[in-house]
């Protein structure tokens, strides 16, 4: 579920605004990104759902704001499929190598 989350461009746009701005509510993010509140909301719950954000009511906002220990165990299993990408290519270049 986590890298599907991910696998969405407006998501990431999502992700990066609240990483670099800071929390936000849903109507900052729909005037930002030019999409409904409602479009907004769906993308959210994605993302809350997977665990990256995480959504709090304040007053009658609801503030969202990004979990980056989610993200950290995200940037952990892509480093360890890049390890075992790294090394199956190694193999590959090896054996090539040795059949030229």
């Amino acid at each position: 579920m986590l890298f599907a989350a991910l696998g969405d461009d407006t998501r990431l746009m999502l992700l990066t605004r609240l990483s670099q701005d800071g929390p936000a509510s849903i109507t900052v993010l729909a005037d930002r990104f030019r999409l409904t509140r409602q479009g907004v909301t769906k993308h959210l719950q994605v993302l809350e759902a997977a665990g990256v954000i995480a959504g709090e009511r304040v007053g009658r906002e609801h503030i969202w704001s990004l979990n980056p220990g989610r993200l950290a165990l995200a940037r952990q299993h892509l480093e360890t499929i890049t390890r075992g990408w790294d090394g199956a290519l190694a193999r590959l270049q090896a054996f090539c190598e040795e059949e030229g």
